[in-house]
């Protein structure tokens, strides 16, 4: 089992930035990948940035050049960096955690890009 933790939501006007991190714990050692998705009002949630076991990293268009997936120390934390944001950011924005097939969730937070 692995259980998450999303830090780091809030209100921000356009362009600014924020940092969501996710704290994992449990069984964190057989963990293959973790991500970012989101899910906006009345929308399906989405992927928005991936990071495997080997450090390589994926992203959706919409936010490539913006967000940055990262990772400390293997699997103790995992961030996504966010620049530039935009109104269509706004979503509740939530951790993913992929073992042995099974994929974990965290709780969500709440980020919204509004001046």
């Amino acid at each position: 089992q692995v259980q998450l933790v999303e830090f780091g939501g809030g209100l921000v006007q356009p362009g600014g930035s924020l940092r969501l991190s996710c704290a994992p714990s449990g069984s964190i050692s057989s963990i293959n990948a973790m991500g970012w998705y989101r899910q906006a009002p009345g929308k399906q949630r989405v992927s928005v940035a991936v990071i495997s076991s080997d450090g390589s990293t994926d992203y959706a268009y919409s936010v490539r050049g913006r967000f940055t997936i990262s990772r400390h120390n293997a699997w103790e934390m995992v961030y996504l960096e966010m620049n530039g944001l935009k109104p269509e950011d706004t979503a509740v924005y939530y951790c993913s955690a992929d073992r042995f097939g099974t994929r974990y969730w965290g709780q969500g937070t709440q980020v919204t890009v509004s001046s």
